[in-house]
């Protein structure tokens, strides 16, 4: 077993995986921000996997399934129609590619430029907020409960 999760992955694995990140955050020309297939971006996200590279190699057998064999070798329409499928599903394995995803492609230098934000880590600087501007909060305490009690309950 070696220490690197790119590893994991088979040659076909990668192929379909850089396929479908370029369906969850295509390129836009209109904002100047590449897609997660870009190959920076998708270098990191493949060096990025760790804990999730086994979820990520489960929803990558679905996705094969949901296109009948070769994922990368479908045409345009029917790939896109099996990422959809994929991507319309729910679970932990489908939480953990939309993370590895996401993490890497909104830490890429380009995307956060984009976003009118400096490409920096949070600290030391941290980042300004109005103080007691609680209605930045709203969007989380609306959201349904995502959670489950260790003993079962649902309080």
């Amino acid at each position: 077993m070696t220490d690197d999760p790119a590893s994991d992955l088979t040659p076909i694995e990668r192929r379909d995986l850089r396929r479908l990140a370029a369906f969850m955050v295509p390129a836009s020309a209109d904002y100047g921000v590449p897609g997660a297939d870009d190959a920076m971006i998708f270098g990191d996200i493949v060096r990025s996997l760790g804990r999730d590279a086994g979820d990520v190699r489960a929803t990558l057998a679905l996705l094969r399934e949901a296109a009948g064999g070769d994922f990368a070798d479908l045409d345009e329409a029917q790939a896109e129609t099996a990422a959809m499928a994929l991507l319309g599903r729910e679970g932990p394995a489908i939480e953990a590619l939309g993370r590895a995803v996401l993490q890497c492609y909104y830490r890429d230098d380009r995307v956060m430029r984009a976003l009118g934000l400096e490409p920096r880590s949070p600290f030391p600087k941290g980042h300004a907020l109005d103080p007691g501007d609680w209605s930045l909060l709203d969007a989380v305490r609306g959201r349904p409960r995502m959670w489950r009690d260790v003993d079962g309950g649902t309080a």
